[in-house]
Parts: C-alpha cells; structure tokens; sequence
C-alpha cells in the first residue's frame, strides 16, 4: 500500500472497502487522517497536519452499494512522520491484518505481531493494544470463551452419540451451573488400554492459559512399542487433592464399567500427594511410583549438578541391590546434602530394583508428550482444546492402525530389536542344566541362574522388563524352547493392534450440535457459566509451579537476642517492651 494513490472516479465495491482502503494507505504511507464525515453515503477527510492541503471526498453512487472518489485536492507536504504510532492502526485493524497468521499459528505472540507491523508499515503500536488484537482475533476465529463452556453440554453429547461406549461429561458447581469439571474418555482408548496397552498409567497435568485459566489433568498408558496412549482427560476449575481423588474416581468407573476383572496396575507421577492419596483410595489393589523425569528434574533445580543427575538415572536403572547402593555412594560423595535430600523419597518408589511390581522398564510417564499436543490450544476456549485432542487421537489411531500392518514379526518392533540383541549376546555364553527349568548360564565376566519356570533371572532383568534377558535367551535356545513364548503378551504384534482396533469416530462440525443446544435453550440446567476465577491482569508466568516447592517446609529464622523462632535480631520486639517498660519507669 506503500505506492497506492487514489484517483478521481476510482470506484470501491462499497462503503466498507473504501474505508479500509484509505486506512491502509494512510498508515503506509505514515500520514494521519481526520475526518470530517463519514457516514453509509459519502466520506469527506483531510490529512490531519496543520497546513497539509491533501483532501479527499467519496460518495455513493446511486442505486448501488459502490463508492466512488469524487475528488481528490493537494498533495502531501506533512512530511509523513508518524512513525511511532497511528490513530488509524486500531484493533480492529491489527486483528485483519494477523488474522490469517493466527490461523496457520495460534501460538503467534505479541511481541511477533509488534515486530511484522513495524516491519510492513514502519509503526510501532504499544504491546498492549497487540495482546487485544490477539485474544480478538482468536475469539473471532475460533469463539469466545464463554461461548465454550455454554457449548460444553452439547459438545459432550455428541461426543457420545458419534462414538458410543464413550465418556463426556460436565460437572457444575452452585445454583447459577458455573462450570467446575470435565471428564472426556473415548470408548476406542478404554478398550485398547485394556486389551492391547501395559498396565502402566501415567498422571499428570499442564496449565491452560484461556481467559478462564483451569489446568488439564490427563491419564496415558504405553502401547506395545512403547508409545504414548492416551486413556483419558479432564479438565478443572483448580487442581487440588479432591480434584484428583475426583479425576481417579472417573477414571475407575470407566474401566470398571468395561472389564470384569480389573487388572493390577502401576501408576506413574510426579509425587503430588493428592494423586498418591487418591490412587491408594480408588486403587487399592494397584502400586505407586515417582516419574523419575520429576525427580531428576527436581535434583537437578536443587543442586544445579548434571554429574548427580546422571548417577540418580543409573541408581534408578539398577538391576541389583548392589548396583543400587554403588550408585548412591557416588552420589553421597559428589555431594553429601543431595544423598541426604533423597532420604525423603523412598527407594521403593523410584528405582527398579526396590520396586514391589513390574514397570517394564518405564521409570518415566509420557504425560509431558502427551501436553505438547494440546501447548499451542492452551490459550483457546475449553471447547477447542477438547477438539485439539479429539483430532490428534483419531489422526494417530489411524496412522498406527495401517503401520502395523506391515508388521510380520511376532513382538513389536521396539520389543524385537531387544530380544535380536538378546540372542546375538546369548551365542556367546556356556549353558549348564541342571534340571527341567532351571540352568546356570556362563559368560566372560560372570555366572547367572536362570528359571524359566519361574520366569526369572539373577541379573533380574527377565523380571523388571518384562522381556527375556540375554542369558534366559541362552537357556532357551539350549532346550530348543520358543523364545517369544516366554515374553509378556503386551509386547506383542497383536496386543499392538488390539490397543488401536476400535476406530475414533469424527465430530459433526459446530453449527450441527449448535442447533441441539439452542432447541435446549429453555432448560436453564444445560447453560453452563465460565467459572468466577479468571485470569489475572499482566503478563503470565511461562513456568509451572513446582508441586515439590509448594510442599517444601519453609526455612526457620532465628533470634539471636532472645532464642526464639519466627523473627531476627534486628526486628525482636523483646529489646524493644524493655525499652518502652524502663521509658514509663522513668517517667514515672
């Protein structure tokens, strides 16, 4: 717009074209507008600097919506200088000009609109007025916030009739139906976790940044190659200990309602004491663990050591006591306090040796790749993030589904690669049988006993993964026994595709179920209000608050005047009673 010019008998298709038009042009070619009329039949302006001749007057023609220049007077002798700023470059305008990019970005940050602005037009607007363009143009394109939580009742049904055997649904909270929590489960996720995933869960959950805020709180599985499943997802209005006892009490309802027999699971998180708590109440029967990702994270923050969290990994991934407590010795001598800090997290519930079940190898929950698919729809309605998933499920349910049938192997491909090591290991080791299960396998370095009856082996890796280990593969190849037959269903090819054989059916798009929710309109109990928290005024912070540092007991201070607790030396009020007692001695 830079070179546009106007001329007299230049015709727009209607009043609203012209008016952009000349916007575009004045903020372009840097030169304020003032306008002296403007209405739906004729526009009438002049170039805002005292002593510019430029003028500029269009009209409607008659018994058409077209507008045309009627005249056009001077030229430009202001100089062009508005350079730090425009009248004309409102929000309204800056929402048309990033509209397309927030449609192909919706993470498009402010500080990016401010930098193509300047960079197209030679503008500088205030960050503030960017940041309104931005949460216009998303409530444009993809509705307000409120509008999503009133959608909410309708979006869950569909969810339901589109895909039947799955779990949608709303909880609200007071007389007024504010929203409080949302618990989605598709059918094809519970069945495939069920008959096709290990029986692994990880929990955890991820901030949304929308107007309303609220956090997601997710629960994901592993397939048989080790990829990340998603079971089941909610969102809430707080995460607190009785919204993950609430989360945990869904969760279980939706197994329990599609098996008879539950199967003995472990559940992976990062140590919040209400999901602990949560998983003993409605998991009885199942085992607890720390994400090791967390804690070495957690280890890493409070020592600023890579050396220490290098041997926490390898203590974690010990397969014998001794190994272990090795490992924990570097540690205590790399640095004394860190060893003393990790005193408070049982060894039970972090490394494999000490762990009471099996996590097939899994010190880590994949709940952190799970919230990479929802980071850029953080910052849209709650209905979008819904969608967001929704999309993401039935896009990788498909694409896994056709990859494995180009599988001919009998294990996945991630549960192949270890048992071929496996046997490339095995060729070089002495087998000695001493009965129908049991043989004693012997390598360059040491001696190992194995039982296939039992399933197990001295090095305990059998056990911990689940896979048979280099020297049971041994044992196995001198009985002429099937090696995959001693391997745990889960790893195989078909428990692969049972995880993925239901199909996750798409959403008709808005404007359908907007129809069922306005037919509905008069039943006051399925309007659902946004919650009354909303997000704070500034900048938000980009981190998640550790749950670690909230639960951490706060530092003492100490007095040293008086020996008490609570306050220092220079603020004791004691000194400062005896000065005002021997003040009113004096004076009396």
């Amino acid at each position: 717009m830079e070179g546009q010019t106007f001329v007299v008998g230049q015709e727009f298709p209607d009043v609203k074209a012209f008016r952009n038009a000349i916007k575009e042009a004045a903020i372009a070619q840097h030169f304020e507008l003032r306008i002296i009329k403007s209405d739906l039949i004729r526009y009438f302006a002049k170039c805002a600097t005292d002593g510019c001749p430029w003028r500029i007057r269009a009209v409607k023609l008659p018994n058409a919506p077209t507008f045309t220049i009627r005249s056009l007077e001077g030229t430009h002798t202001c100089g062009r200088n508005a350079h730090n700023g425009h009248h004309q470059a409102s929000v309204d305008w800056i929402v048309s000009f990033i509209e397309e990019r927030l449609r192909d970005n919706i993470n498009y940050k402010p500080k990016d609109i401010l930098h193509d602005i300047h960079k197209q037009y030679g503008i500088t607007i205030p960050y503030k007025q960017a940041w309104r363009a931005k949460e216009r143009g998303l409530a444009a394109i993809y509705g307000s916030s409120e509008e999503g939580y009133c959608l909410l009742p309708s979006y869950c049904e569909q969810i339901k009739k589109t895909n039947p055997g799955s779990i949608a649904e709303v909880f609200t909270t007071g007389v007024d139906h504010r929203f409080q929590r949302l618990f989605v489960s598709f059918y094809a996720s519970i069945c495939g976790f069920l008959n096709g995933c290990l029986p692994i869960i990880g929990l955890g959950g991820i901030q949304l940044k929308s107007k309303y805020l609220g956090t997601l709180l997710s629960a994901t599985s592993f397939d048989a190659d080790g990829g990340l499943f998603p079971l089941a997802f909610g969102v809430v209005d707080v995460e607190t200990d009785e919204s993950w006892m609430w989360f945990l009490s869904e969760l279980h309802k939706a197994l329990e309602m599609n098996t008879e027999n539950m199967p003995e699971l472990t559940f992976l998180s990062d140590g919040h004491k209400g999901i602990a708590d949560a998983v003993r109440r409605k998991f009885p029967n199942s085992l607890h663990a720390f994400c090791m990702r967390h804690l070495s994270e957690s280890i890493g923050k409070e020592f600023k050591n890579s050396r220490l969290v290098h041997l926490l990994w390898n203590a974690a991934y010990a397969t014998t006591m001794f190994g272990f407590k090795e490992k924990m010795a570097e540690i205590e001598e790399v640095s004394p306090e860190a060893a003393k800090w990790l005193q408070q997290f049982h060894p039970s519930l972090w490394a494999l040796v000490y762990f009471e079940g099996t996590r097939y190898g899994h010190l880590s929950s994949n709940i952190e790749e799970f919230n990479t698919w929802i980071l850029e729809a953080r910052e849209l309605p709650i209905i979008q993030v819904i969608a967001t998933i929704h999309i993401r499920l039935m896009a990788e349910f498909e694409e896994r589904r056709f990859k494995s049938n180009s599988w001919f192997s009998v294990l996945a491909p991630s549960a192949e690669k270890h048992i071929l090591e496996a046997i490339g290991h095995a060729s070089t080791y002495q087998v000695l049988r001493s009965d129908q299960v049991e043989f004693e396998v012997l390598s360059a370095d040491r001696s190992d006993i194995v039982n296939i009856g039992t399933r197990c082996c001295s090095c305990r890796d059998w056990q911990l993964y689940g896979i048979p280990c280099s020297h049971a593969v041994a044992a196995f190849i001198s009985c002429r026994k099937d090696v995959y037959a001693f391997t745990e269903k889960c790893f195989t090819v078909a428990s692969y595709r049972e995880a993925y054989a239901e199909q996750i059916y798409p959403i008709p798009g808005k404007v359908e179920w907007r129809k069922a929710d306005e037919a509905c309109v008069d039943d006051d109990t399925r309007v659902v209000r946004p919650p009354k928290f909303r997000r704070p005024p500034g900048r938000p912070e980009k981190k998640r608050i550790c749950v670690e540092d909230l639960n951490r007991e706060k530092h003492t201070v100490h007095c040293s005047r008086c020996n008490q607790t609570g306050h220092y030396k220079t603020t004791c009020k004691a000194e400062t009673c005896k000065a005002e007692i021997m003040d009113s001695i004096e004076q009396f």
